[in-house]
């Protein structure tokens, strides 16, 4: 939850030929096991500077699972997290609320940003506030709706600016002017050349707001590709 470096253990990833995006992010290989099940199997992913990158499947295919490796949150069983150099500061939205519920956003906002170690965290937290639209909110945490809750959320994921967003299911709570904020974020981040991975179970969503698809089922890769490439077939996934 929030921007930090990738971790420690997070080798570096090969320097980049002339011309190509840069990488920021790669997991190579993950597999996760929780006990006999297998949510991850031998997924690859790749996320580059400028790029939205759309984790689409039916609840269970391991798009969560995938997000929090990728924000460090959870270690693979095998493989590997490659970050970019310089690394990166990845920002991770949880779907459910990750924030203290008896204190309002901007009491939130600001511990986090203190906890980050960032420079004026009351000028940080109304800036970020502003930007989701909850400035003037000052009710507790606990007393907000369901989408005011994740407003909270991408505004404590979006502290510090990071170069990879990590989204889960960002829309699955939002009103529709809500999803549209959330996609003008979404699109001002692509045009700083950062990164953003989003999962989704909205595979018509997911053809309309990625650059590249990476389709989940059962904890594998179905399809990997641009919304271009995917000719209609992978309906039937989601039937």
């Amino acid at each position: 939850m929030g921007a930090a470096r990738a971790g420690e253990g997070d080798r570096p990833a090969a320097p980049q030929a002339a011309g190509e995006t840069r990488v920021l992010l790669q997991g190579r290989r993950l597999v996760r096991r929780f006990g006999s099940h297998t949510a991850l199997a031998l997924v690859d992913v790749e996320v580059r500077a400028g790029e939205v990158v759309a984790l689409v499947g039916p609840n269970g295919a391991g798009k969560s699972t995938l997000l929090a490796i990728l924000a460090g949150a959870l270690r693979p069983s095998e493989g590997s997290v490659v970050a970019g150099d310089p690394r990166p500061r990845v920002g991770w939205v949880p779907q459910r609320p990750a924030q203290y519920g008896h204190l309002t956003p901007r009491e939130n906002v600001e511990l986090f940003a203190r906890l980050e170690g960032m420079s004026g965290p009351a000028a940080q937290a109304e800036r970020i506030l502003r930007e989701v639209g909850l400035e003037a909110e000052a009710r507790r945490a606990s007393q907000l709706s369901v989408g005011n809750q994740q407003r909270l959320n991408l505004a404590i994921g979006l502290l510090g600016d990071p170069d990879v967003l990590l989204l889960d299911e960002p829309t699955a709570s939002l009103d529709p002017k809500g999803r549209r904020r959330l996609w003008e974020l979404v699109a001002q981040a692509r045009r700083n050349a950062g990164g953003i991975v989003f999962a989704t179970h909205d595979l018509a969503e997911a053809r309309r707001v990625a650059d590249r698809l990476l389709v989940l089922l059962d904890g594998r890769i179905m399809f990997a590709g641009a919304p271009a490439e995917e000719d209609g077939r992978l309906a039937e996934v989601f039937e």
